[in-house]
């Protein structure tokens, strides 16, 4: 990187250089890699990994058969496939419209209740597609492909709830994105790819040289990035280990990044006096961290099934269910993961995914 810039690479350089150099090593296109994530394929993709996980179907209905809050949400009856027995309702609202928040997440309406009679769960998806123009497909790029199936797989999670108490379908905040993230992992898995993730002209699927091609590329620069991360994790757990707060923010961030060893290349991902986080939810109070030990979690987890030869392995899936999450809060999450893995999380998995050396 020094040796394209001509001079010692300052923080506010680094991102700069940073693509500069990816684009030389990688040259990955984005434009095309979108011809092979159609909508309504990355969709139905989503329904079989469900399917071959957990058992369950998801079958679209009709318009109008169940009411909606907005004209082009689509809704899908989810049953039980060994027992057909109805599960609950799935809306999926993908496009963008005047008023509606940015981003995509996930919104339970009812939840899973053993006090309510097990009556039908309740859930949406929420994009911000923009519609294609008639008779083209609505092609998305990869990342949000992935973001698809994070929020489906907040979906699954209430899908496959069975507690008593609602509020007992939740998770501690260091283990709610975990549940999530680990079914990103197989939008670019072999069986995914094949059968669905097919090139929207030529109708084949991706070939293994260009998923080579992007599993190389997403590794590049995690270095930073994993330090841009830290830093704001650890800069928040000492803040608020501080018996008394500190009166001058920058001078605590300054001395606490010291104590760190932070190279000065790099940036805190969040610097104190706009570190959202800390002050809109008392939830992520010294919780930063929680985002990448849900990393460490669904790393270990995809390697699990990778390791068993087959990433739709139905025993690892059903354990997966039942002991992660079926439960929800009502067991220990840590003793639920050994259940599930049969020893703690091994940060090892999360090393390789990002490219470093795990010896």
């Amino acid at each position: 990187m020094k040796a394209i810039a001509g001079h010692d690479i300052e923080p506010w350089d680094y991102l700069y250089y940073a693509e500069k150099v990816r684009k030389a090593k990688y040259d990955l296109d984005q434009n095309e890699l979108k011809p092979y994530f159609e909508l309504h394929a990355v969709r139905a993709a989503s329904f079989y990994m469900a399917e071959r996980l957990y058992g369950f179907v998801f079958k679209q209905l009709p318009k109008g058969q169940v009411s909606t809050f907005e004209p082009d949400v689509t809704t899908y009856e989810v049953t039980d496939k060994a027992t057909g027995k109805l599960i609950g309702l799935f809306y999926a609202d993908d496009f963008a419209r005047p008023g509606k928040r940015s981003g995509a997440w996930m919104t339970t309406y009812r939840s899973f209740s053993k006090l309510t009679g097990s009556k039908p769960i309740l859930a949406s998806n929420n994009n911000n597609f923009v519609k294609a123009p008639d008779g083209q497909p609505l092609l998305i790029s990869l990342d949000d492909a992935e973001t698809l199936f994070h929020e489906f797989g907040h979906a699954l999670h209430y899908f496959s709830s069975v507690v008593t108490y609602p509020s007992f379908g939740n998770t501690p905040r260091d283990f709610v994105e975990y549940p999530s993230q680990v079914h990103e992992h197989w939008v670019l898995s072999r069986p995914i790819l094949d059968g669905y993730m097919k090139h929207v002209e030529t109708k084949q699927p991706m070939p293994q040289a260009l998923v080579d091609k992007i599993e190389a590329s997403s590794t590049f620069n995690q270095g930073y990035a994993t330090v841009s991360y830290l830093s704001s994790a650890l800069v928040d757990m000492d803040l608020h280990t501080q018996a008394t707060p500190p009166a001058d923010i920058d001078a605590f961030e300054k001395a606490s990044l010291g104590r760190l060893g932070m190279p000065k290349e790099i940036v805190m991902r969040h610097r104190l006096p706009q570190f959202n986080h800390l002050f809109t939810s008392d939830a992520y109070s010294a919780g930063y961290y929680s985002y990448l030990w849900s990393e460490v979690m669904d790393a270990d987890t995809w390697a699990y099934f990778e390791e068993s030869g087959d990433v739709f392995n139905p025993d690892i899936g059903g354990r997966f269910k039942s002991i992660i999450l079926a439960p929800g809060n009502t067991t220990d999450r840590g003793d639920a993961y050994r259940q599930f893995r049969g020893r703690n999380p091994d940060v090892a998995a999360l090393l390789k995914v990002r490219g470093f050396p795990t010896s």
